[in-house]
């Protein structure tokens, strides 16, 4: 099982902000995820300057995982711009990225999130996102 600091050092070894073109800037948020079998994933954010193209580390770490693994469940969570998450909203997933997770799986409403690295304070995704809308959907009989 991935240590916080392991999660946190994976993380923050691919943190370089830097201009890929004038269009692209990349690295400047860093994530690593620990999946369900124990593996560390890591993503960097991606952003253009059209947002729709835009890709967060949460997201560019679960697309990675899933890409070597198939593995759809993750136990954990950093990430974070210059600093550790503090507190607050700092280190939590854009709404994009909470959503991502659960469709994903639905079991990854026990995601662990870090929320404040110095006292080590985390909240569930379930926590973040409740009564969400796509257990209607998964529960609704499709016989039309």
């Amino acid at each position: 099982m991935a240590s916080w600091e392991e999660l946190y050092n994976r993380a923050k070894d691919l943190y370089d902000p830097h201009e890929v073109s004038p269009f692209v800037y990349s690295n400047h948020v860093v994530a690593a995820i620990e999946s369900e079998e124990g593996r560390v994933y890591t993503g960097v954010c991606f952003e253009a300057t059209a947002g729709v193209l835009h890709l967060c580390a949460e997201r560019m770490a679960l697309v990675n995982m899933y890409m070597d693994s198939r593995q759809t469940k993750i136990k954990k969570i950093i990430a974070f711009r210059d600093k550790v998450p503090y507190g607050g909203g700092s280190g939590m997933p854009c709404g994009a990225c909470r959503e991502f997770m659960m469709q994903l799986n639905m079991e990854n409403r026990e995601t662990l999130i870090m929320q404040d690295y110095a006292s080590k304070k985390t909240v569930k995704l379930g926590d973040l996102i409740p009564e969400w809308w796509g257990e209607e959907r998964l529960n609704m009989d499709l016989d039309l």
